[in-house]
Order: C-alpha cells, then structure tokens, then sequence
C-alpha cells in the first residue's frame, strides 16, 4: 500500500523549497563572511562595513565553531566552513522530520479513511518513533548552541537519555560533535523500516 496524500504530495514541495531557500541565502551570509575574514578590507571605507553587518548578523552561528576550531588550535577563520557544513546537516533533517510529519499525518488520515487498522496502527508507531527522531534532533542542537535549560530541554534529555547515554558510552563524543547520535537515528531509520514493512506494505 502506497500513502500519497495531500501534504506529502503539495504541500511538502513548498516546504522543501522554502527550507532549502533560506539555507542557500544563509550559506551566502557565511561565504562573505569568509571571504571577509581573509580580505580584511578597511574597517572605515564602505566596503569594511558591510563586512562588519556580515560579521555581526552571523557571529551567534559561527561562534560555536570558530570556539570547536580554537580547542584544536585550527586557524578560526575557517569557522564559516564548519557553519556551512552544520547548516547542511541541519537543514536536511529538518526537512526530513517535516516530510516524516506530513507522511505520518497523511498515513494515518488514509488508515481511518479506509477502515484499516493495521495501517493506523503502523504509523501511528512510525510517529512515535519519529517524534524521538525530532528529540534527538533537539537535543543535538542543545549541544552546539547556547539553550537556557528550561523544562522542555529537561523532558526531551529525559526521554531521550536511556537510549543516548549507553551508545555515548561506546562512542564518546567528540568536542561539541556527538557521533553517537548518528547511530541511534540510523538503529531508528532501520525500526521505522521494519514498522512499514509489517503493518503497511504487508
């Protein structure tokens, strides 16, 4: 059985562009940004202050990076590249969480619609499993950016930690890069699989 609903198949598309657009211009910022950092114009003519609105409006991102490459002693001007890198890490996630989101809700719409309980059921565990999916999304920013550690940070380290703190164990992290994380989403991509297969397609 085939789920192609209405968010997936419209709406989705939209989304993807809008997501992606805004990371291309976010990619521009940093690469004159980087640009900047090794052309060092002077700081009074018109061109020195432009460079010092780039730098300004992308110091909160590249911040986090250029503080990762000084614990290494790597130049930190290339703080920019590893922005850009965690951007497009960041920004295909996203859209795969949203597009799970949109399959989810379409699947199951479909399984109510046709009466068949298997199918709800099948993506009512694929969302569950996605929504751990979005935790760990979370708490992987939590690690790279500054969040006041407020109650809902609490409940997804909560949730997410029985899971997340044996596999660091195994793989500790590395600087602010948490490798373990990677492992869990693709154990939960293979569940998620599993799921469909089961309840869906068969």
């Amino acid at each position: 059985m085939i789920i192609t609903g209405y968010l997936s198949s419209t709406v989705y598309p939209l989304v993807w562009m809008v997501l992606w657009g805004a990371f291309l211009a976010f990619l521009a910022f940093l690469a004159l940004r980087l640009i900047f950092n090794y052309a060092d114009p002077n700081p009074f003519g018109a061109v020195g202050r432009f460079g010092f609105k780039i730098r300004k409006l992308t110091e909160r991102f590249v911040y986090p990076a250029a503080r990762f490459l000084a614990n290494f002693r790597v130049d930190t001007r290339l703080a920019p590249l590893v922005t850009m890198f965690l951007a497009l890490v960041l920004t295909y996630f996203a859209s795969s969480i949203i597009g799970n989101t949109f399959f989810v809700i379409d699947g199951l719409t479909a399984g109510v619609i046709n009466g068949n309980p298997m199918v709800f059921i099948g993506f009512l565990l694929y969302g569950l499993l996605s929504i751990f999916v979005l935790f760990i999304f979370i708490r992987f920013l939590s690690s790279w950016f500054v969040f006041t550690r407020n109650t809902f940070l609490g409940f997804v380290n909560k949730v997410t930690d029985p899971i997340m703190l044996p596999v660091q164990r195994l793989i500790p992290p590395v600087g602010m890069f948490d490798l373990s994380g990677m492992l869990v989403l693709i154990l939960i991509m293979f569940l998620q699989s599993i799921v469909l297969n089961i309840f869906v397609r068969g």
